[in-house]
């Protein structure tokens, strides 16, 4: 891998862990009830408003497509977790 490759994901990984955390301090792990079937149903969520978005151009709601996916991951962490 080239330095360039790992000072991106290391950029990307400190975004989520910082939105992780932020949304912990808020939430609390409110999470920690979720069902792994309610966790899969947010992931398929939010990989499909990525598509959608992709798709048309259009974005319905205030949020990027980079907090799109900085959540799509972190639910991701949420089920390796549970």
């Amino acid at each position: 891998m080239n330095e360039k490759t790992i000072t991106q994901y290391e950029t990307a990984f400190a975004k989520c862990k910082d939105v992780f955390l932020k949304k912990t301090k808020d939430y609390g792990t409110s999470w920690r009830i979720l069902r792994a079937r309610s966790i899969t149903d947010q992931i398929y969520i939010k990989a499909k408003r990525i598509r959608t978005i992709n798709k048309t151009n259009k974005n319905k709601i205030n949020d990027s497509i980079d907090s799109e996916f900085i959540n799509y991951m972190n639910y991701g962490i949420i089920a390796i977790i549970q």
